[in-house]
């Protein structure tokens, strides 16, 4: 074979290698181009929703944080009539509670609609069913208790929730339904309940469902499991009163 076609074969051998090898950073170079890409859109997802997150995160707290001032303001009546036209409401204050209380209700339930899931938009929606069982709409704030319950799950929010339920059903008659849930309650000492405050508020339910057996034992179980309790006074008194009726 002469010189210059060894020379020839040489450098054709040389181009199919660098084709070889290019193609092969071509090939590299796509997966690398795509996987860097596919980071890139996670990265920038994540930081979106991260983004999201703290801007929902402020809004909300935001507004929970109008409705609670609201809730806090201070009630000062006004001022007897007179010939002279009455002085103004001071700013920032309210005539009666009920008035505070009706002014407070729609900040939450906006917070609790727009928010529905969030720890502020939950907050909100346990203090609008407090609000409107002081405001004795029970069958309102059952339902909002119950919202509470369902999105809290087992938070404190969740455990107020069904202290609030079981508060209001008591006021509506529903005894039954009370007591079962406050026993339920009771029967929890893992959930990190006030257990000698359910203890009370069960025999209250008692009381009002005219079960004066069960409500002396309940109180009595205070007395005796809890002696250091802040009920054990009023529970004793509960006791007496009681046993004098039942001895009357």
């Amino acid at each position: 074979m002469k010189r210059s076609e060894r020379h020839h074969l040489k450098e054709n051998e040389l181009v199919m290698s660098l084709a070889r090898t290019r193609e092969r950073f071509e090939e590299h170079r796509r997966v690398v181009t795509a996987t860097i890409i596919a980071v890139l859109v996670i990265l920038v997802g994540g930081g979106a929703w991260w983004i999201w997150q703290q801007r929902v995160q402020t809004q909300s707290a935001e507004l929970l944080a109008n409705a609670m001032a609201t809730l806090q303001a201070r009630v000062v009546p006004p001022a007897p009539a007179t010939s002279t036209p009455a002085p103004p409401q001071p700013a920032g204050t309210y005539p009666s509670e009920q008035a505070k209380l009706q002014a407070a209700l729609p900040k939450f339930l906006k917070v609790a609609d727009a928010y529905p899931t969030s720890q502020a938009g939950i907050a909100a929606r346990y203090h609008a069913a407090a609000i409107l069982a002081s405001l004795d709409r029970t069958r309102e704030a059952e339902q909002r208790y119950r919202e509470v319950i369902d999105r809290a799950g087992s938070t404190i929010y969740g455990e107020m929730g069904r202290m609030g339920l079981a508060d209001v059903q008591a006021r509506a008659g529903k005894y039954d339904q009370a007591i079962q849930a406050w026993k339920d309650m009771a029967s929890r000492p893992q959930a990190d309940l006030p257990i000698d405050g359910i203890l009370m508020q069960l025999g209250r339910t008692y009381q009002l469902a005219g079960r004066t057996t069960e409500a002396l034992q309940t109180y009595r179980r205070i007395v005796d499991e809890f002696p250091e309790s802040q009920y054990v006074p009023e529970a004793r008194q509960e006791i007496d009163a009681l046993k004098g009726g039942t001895s009357g």
